[in-house]
């Protein structure tokens, strides 16, 4: 773990970002119109007060000032966000969009700015299965996903059998539904990437835990519509954020410092 200085030193990043922003374009005020879920904690979700908030506001936040651009967000379900995306109906997407080769044929993705791993989430008191062998192999257990996302893919592929219409999965419009079905016990298992599932075992009071090891690997990554000339000065935004420590601030103050719910 690293010392209570070093995350401190990466912290202050964030209010000395004038000399790593000298090199990159200036965008003149452009307004670059962002559309999100807000259902993905830590990366964007609503406070309790109704307010917007989360890592990927504060890393456009961020962006906006180094690059001179005015910002305005749009709200739309997981489903048809690539699709709006990619017909030009907004300019951006984010809400931790796992980059993947078929998405890649629709919209164009920035870098990386995040890698995290496809977890088990289960209620606190589960002890009917401890990994996704075990859970494979009782079918009165069900999972449920949003249809298309990394997570529906993972549980169809890596965890039950090939089958998308495999009627174990319970397809749900938001992530939020899905974590809600769980709680309720409509479902026995979500799947989820480490950040998200983290951040709400951290809000459960132990009403949620994570189980068995990782299931794999994805980086995170903002969509645009095809051909977007703001792929390349976004993707110059985020290198220089992780040069300068920015991303590891981010990083520290929405996965270890900030308790969802407080």
């Amino acid at each position: 773990m690293k010392s209570i200085a070093a995350l401190a030193a990466g912290l202050a990043c964030l209010a000395t970002v004038g000399s790593a922003a000298g090199h990159l374009p200036d965008l003149g005020g452009r307004e670059v119109v962002v559309v999100t879920e807000n259902a993905y904690p830590p990366l964007q979700f609503l406070d309790a007060d109704g307010n917007a908030i989360g890592w990927e506001y504060d890393a456009m936040a961020e962006i906006a000032e180094r690059l001179n651009i005015t910002v305005t967000y749009e709200n739309i379900s997981w489903d048809a966000m690539i699709p709006a995306v990619s017909e030009g109906q907004y300019d951006m997407g984010m809400t931790g969009i796992t980059i993947r080769e078929d998405r890649a044929e629709v919209v164009d993705f920035s870098d990386s700015y995040m890698t995290s791993q496809m977890v088990m989430m289960v209620r606190g008191d589960e002890d009917r299965f401890t990994d996704a062998a075990s859970f494979a192999a009782d079918p009165d257990l069900l999972m449920a996903a949003q249809p298309g996302t990394t997570p529906f893919y993972v549980g169809v592929y890596d965890v039950l059998d090939g089958d998308e219409a495999n009627p174990r999965i319970k397809l749900m419009e938001t992530f939020g539904a899905t974590v809600q079905a769980l709680r309720a016990g409509d479902v026995d298992l979500v799947l989820t990437d480490g950040t998200a599932g983290n951040g709400y075992v951290d809000a459960s009071d132990g009403g949620l835990k994570i189980i068995g090891g990782p299931l794999g690997t994805e980086d995170f990554g903002f969509i645009f519509p095809k051909g977007s000339d703001l792929v390349e000065p976004m993707n110059a935004a985020i290198a220089s954020m992780a040069e300068d420590g920015t991303l590891e601030a981010l990083n520290v103050k929405w996965f270890l410092e900030y308790k969802l719910g407080q």
